[in-house]
């Protein structure tokens, strides 16, 4: 099942250049539709609402087929919007274009994570899963990097094109080395949606929506903040961008390991305090041209090591319906998207400075950290309700 692992992180790879990589191009864009840096910030927003308001209706809609042919019908909507994407030629078609290309998003992720599962060998669910979201984090070493280049050395649109090529591949991969598979629920909508009774999976969705806020804060401007904050050279930017996507890399193995070691809640709840450190000292260490490229490889780890253990957390407190409820994380990632970049364009609007997004992703981690032992609460409760019932009953 190896080919079937590789399709999944080839999707990966596509979907984490077309997110990713318009925050290196961000100036590029703003001026081709002369606009401000804050007002393109709504092109990350746009995407992630897509990928809010996809991925629980595809995924319910596509748990009625065969796991296979969904995830080829959502990289068809991904290969096509992207692409339109590239031929925008205002504010307002690129923001529809990307609140389109958005949509197939978080169900691929959720669909995908689940049959990465179910593709593993039992205990090697997590490993299985970081696997998948490997093909997002070598996007930030490999694709986001070249298509930043591109595209601020020849036309922003480029980029667009390159991410439509890959989802070429993707579909030409999936088609050849995804088995056939069953349906991914067999159960009812109502029953399905039975699972939002749920007040912890409530809180795991909050959980990552501002958890993962901290690191979009950041890295929604970490373009001019290389070179209006450090002073590099634009150039720099594909290479501080490749910089990031390694700590990625290393950031999503290492969250796998944790999430394997111990309790994925508190592999969860170590990187947050992680993040809001790193993030409070690159405010201060950003002026220096050495130091800021260092931060950009720390923080892309510490970022990525939530990847797969929240994942996992939202899988498990969604229990009989682990599709959705996994797809579901893939909205509250980019209502983090969302969250993080508007939260942070409001200082730097205000003539703050671009170190300002680094202090708001800091308290937006915190934020999460504190949701993280809410978390464990209700466990806790959960679990002394459990052994009380069971003493009653001997």
């Amino acid at each position: 099942m190896r080919k079937a692992l590789l399709a999944l992180a080839i999707g990966g790879f596509g979907i984490g250049t077309t997110e990713f990589v318009i925050m290196g191009i961000l100036p590029e864009i703003a001026e081709a539709f002369q606009i401000s840096i804050p007002k393109a910030g709504h092109f990350i927003a746009a995407y992630a609402l897509g990928v809010v308001v996809g991925a629980p209706i595809l995924t319910t809609i596509g748990n009625r087929w065969p796991a296979n042919k969904v995830l080829f019908a959502l990289m068809i909507w991904f290969t096509i919007f992207n692409t339109l994407s590239a031929f925008s030629n205002n504010y307002t078609s690129f923001l529809i274009m990307r609140f389109l290309s958005g949509l197939p998003h978080g169900a691929f992720f959720g669909i995908g994570a689940v049959v990465a599962g179910k593709l593993s060998n039992e205990g090697k669910e997590a490993q299985a899963i970081s696997i998948m979201f490997g093909g997002l984090t070598v996007a930030n070493v490999v694709g986001v990097p070249l298509a930043t280049f591109l595209g601020k050395h020849f036309q922003w649109n480029i980029t667009f094109l390159i991410v439509g090529i890959i989802g070429l591949l993707t579909l030409a991969s999936v088609k050849l080395w995804m088995p056939t598979m069953e349906k991914s629920s067999s159960g009812s909508i109502s029953q399905e949606f039975s699972i939002f009774k749920r007040s912890e999976l409530w809180l795991s969705i909050l959980l990552t929506a501002i958890g993962t806020g901290g690191f979009f804060a950041w890295y929604s401007y970490i373009a001019p903040l290389i070179t209006d904050v450090a002073g590099h050279p634009e150039t720099v930017v594909p290479y501080a961008m490749i910089l990031a996507g390694l700590g990625m890399v290393f950031g999503n193995f290492i969250g796998a390991k944790l999430a394997e070691k111990m309790l994925p809640l508190y592999a969860v709840m170590i990187t947050l305090v992680m993040m809001a450190v790193m993030l409070v000292a690159n405010a201060y260490l950003a002026t220096d041209k050495t130091a800021v490229l260092i931060m950009t490889f720390i923080i892309g780890t510490v970022s990525f090591c939530l990847v797969t253990p929240i994942q996992i957390v939202i899988i498990k407190a969604s229990k009989g319906a682990e599709t959705l409820g996994s797809s579901l994380n893939q909205s509250s990632f980019n209502i983090g998207n969302a969250l993080g970049a508007y939260l942070a364009g409001l200082p730097i609007a205000m003539g703050y400075g671009f170190t300002s997004a680094d202090l708001v992703g800091a308290g937006i981690a915190c934020s999460g950290l504190f949701i993280a032992i809410a978390i464990l609460m209700v466990r806790k409760k959960k679990e002394k309700k459990r052994e009380l019932m069971e003493a009653s009953y001997s």
